[in-house]
C-alpha cells in the first residue's frame, strides 16, 4: 500500500529558470574579488565533511548592514542543510503534505526545478515533521534521503529519478526517534548509507543504478550521525557512529572498509538513558577519531591502528549534541550540552582530552531580552570561526587556548531552532531560519552577501 501510495503521488515539476516568482531578490552582490578562493559545498558539513572552507576574501567585520540579503525564498519544515555544485543548489524540505527537493539558482534563487512526494510523518516529539538529513551532490546526481526513509537518487540536470529505495520496508527497520536523519556518503561510485539494525547498520548501493553492494552489521541501529571517510596508511576507512532508539540503548563507533563492507573494527560508545541517541559525526583528526554524545557517556579519541581503535583519551564531562565540533591547531571547539539554557562552548586539549575552558557567551539586546550563541553552528573559513548561534546570529569570533573572544556580530533574524549549518560558496552565506520569528519573518532559505571587495 505505502508503494503504491508513493508512486501515485511522487511528481515532478520542470520549469524554465525565469518563471519562478516566489524567491525575493533584494540587492546585487558585490563583485567576487579576483583573488578569492572559492569551492562548493556538495555534502553536509562541507567537502572535507569537518565544516571547514577554503573560502577567502570574505568582509572582516559584522554590523547591522553586513552581511547584506541578497536573496531568500519560503521554506517548510525540515533541518536540512542546503548543498550547492556550481550554480544549483539543492533545498530539502516539507512543504504541507510533501517531500520536496527544490533545485536553485544558487546566485539567484530561482527555481531550475522541483521534484516532490507525498508523506505522512508526524513527528512525536512534536519538534518538526521534514528532514533531518541533507541532500548531496556528486557527479551530476541529487542523493536525498527522507524521514519517512525514502531514498532517492535524481538527476542534478533535471530532477529525473534515476532510482528510489524504501529503507524503513527494505531493511525491516522501525521508527527512530525522529525518523531518518543521517546524510548518506558517496564513496567510490558507491552511496553509503547509515542504515540501523536488524537489516544492516550501513549498506552501499550503486550509485547509477541503486543496486545494494554490501551490507553490513547487524548490531546497531541508525543514528543521525553521517558516515565519514579518510584515508590512513594508504586504505580508505568510513566510519559510522551508530545507535539510535533500542531498548536497552546500543551503538557505537564502526571501522568499515568500503571496498567490501568487512568491519575492521568497532567500540561501543552510547549513553545508558534509554532516549539517548548517537547525533555528532565522526569528527577525523589524521589517524585519529573523534565522536561524542551528550547524554552521560560524552566524548571519546580514538587511535586506528593495525590492530583495530585504541582509545587515547575518554571525556564524560564534554558531551556534543548534534553540533560538530572543529579543530584548530591541536585544539577542540564545540558546543557541550543538550542546549539551549546548558549550551557551552569549550576548547580541550586534543592530545589528552584536558578541557582548557568553557563559556556560554550571552548578551542584551533590550531591556527585557537577553540573547547568546546556545546550539550554535562554527565554520572554520578564511583564518577565522564563523558562529551562526541558534536564534539567528552570525558572529566571528576568536577561539584559542586564552578564551573566546567576539570579534563582530550581526542578528539576521529573530527566530530559534537556527541548527541548520552555514554554508558560504563564493563569498555567498546561505542560511536556514526554521522557525517563525518573533519579528514576524517565516520559515525562509536566507542568501547574503559576505564579499570583501573595495
Amino acid at each position: 500500500m505505502r508503494a503504491s501510495r508513493y508512486l501515485l503521488f511522487a511528481s515532478l515539476f520542470i520549469f524554465p529558470l525565469s518563471a519562478q516568482s516566489d524567491a525575493v531578490f533584494h540587492v546585487a552582490p558585490k563583485p567576487l574579488a579576483a583573488d578569492a578562493v572559492t569551492e562548493d559545498w556538495p555534502i553536509f558539513l562541507g567537502p572535507r565533511h569537518n565544516m571547514t572552507s577554503r573560502e577567502t576574501r570574505l568582509a572582516r567585520t559584522l554590523s547591522p548592514n553586513v552581511p547584506r540579503l541578497v536573496w531568500e525564498i519560503p521554506k517548510g519544515d525540515g533541518y536540512a542543510s542546503p548543498v550547492i555544485h556550481g550554480d544549483r543548489l539543492i533545498l530539502f524540505h516539507r512543504a504541507g503534505n510533501e517531500t520536496v527537493v527544490d533545485c536553485l539558482s544558487a546566485a539567484m534563487g530561482k527555481r531550475y526545478w522541483r521534484f516532490a512526494y507525498a508523506m505522512t510523518y508526524k513527528d512525536r516529539y512534536r519538534r518538526d515533521h521534514g528532514p533531518r538529513a541533507s541532500p548531496m551532490i556528486d557527479n551530476g546526481i541529487v542523493f536525498v534521503i527522507g524521514v519517512e526513509g525514502m531514498l532517492h537518487a535524481l538527476d542534478l540536470a533535471s530532477g529525473a529519478i534515476l532510482w528510489k529505495k524504501d529503507i524503513i520496508s527494505d531493511f525491516k527497520l522501525k521508527q527512530n526517534f525522529f525518523g531518518v536523519g543521517a546524510t548518506p556518503l558517496v564513496e567510490n561510485g558507491m552511496l553509503i548509507v547509515n542504515v540501523g539494525a536488524p537489516g544492516a547498520t550501513a549498506a552501499a548501493f550503486d550509485c547509477r543504478t541503486g543496486k545494494m553492494i554490501w551490507a553490513s552489521g547487524n548490531e546497531w541501529g541508525p543514528s543521525y550521525a553521517s558516515p565519514i571517510p579518510t584515508t590512513i596508511r594508504g586504505e580508505r576507512h568510513v566510519f559510522v557512529f551508530a545507535g539510535g532508539e533500542s531498548t536497552p540503548p546500543s551503538g557505537g563507533l564502526i571501522d568499515i572498509d568500503p571496498a567490501s563492507g568487512r568491519i575492521r573494527a568497532s567500540f561501543p560508545w552510547r549513553g545508558k538513558k534509554r532516549e539517548s541517541v548517537n547525533a555528532a559525526s565522526p569528527l577525523i583528526d589524521g589517524e585519529r577519531v573523534f565522536i561524542s554524545e551528550c547524554y552521560g557517556t560524552g566524548s571519546a579519541f580514538f587511535s586506528i591502528t593495525p590492530d583495530g581503535m585504541k582509545p587515547v583519551w575518554t571525556n564524560d564531562s564534554i558531551g556534543v549534541h548534534f553540533m560538530t565540533p572543529v579543530i584548530k591547531e591541536g585544539y577542540l571547539y564545540g558546543v557541550d550540552g543538550h542546549g539551549p539554557g546548558n549550551a557551552f562552548l569549550f576548547c580541550a586539549e586534543l592530545a589528552s582530552g584536558r578541557e582548557l575552558w568553557r563559556t556560554q557567551p550571552t548578551w542584551s539586546e533590550g531591556a527585557d531580552e537577553d540573547a547568546g550563541t546556545y546550539l550554535c553552528s562554527l565554520l572554520q573559513v578564511d583564518g577565522r570561526i564563523l558562529c551562526l548561534g541558534e536564534e539567528g546570529h552570525v558572529l566571528w569570533i576568536d577561539l584559542s587556548p586564552g578564551g573566546y573572544r567576539e570579534l563582530s556580530r550581526s542578528r539576521l533574524f529573530h527566530a530559534n531552532e537556527t541548527w541548520t549549518p552555514p554554508v558560504i560558496v563564493r563569498g555567498l552565506l546561505y542560511v536556514c531560519q526554521n522557525r517563525r520569528g518573533k519579528d514576524g519573518t517565516s520559515m525562509r532559505l536566507l542568501c547574503y552577501d559576505m564579499r570583501d571587495t573595495p
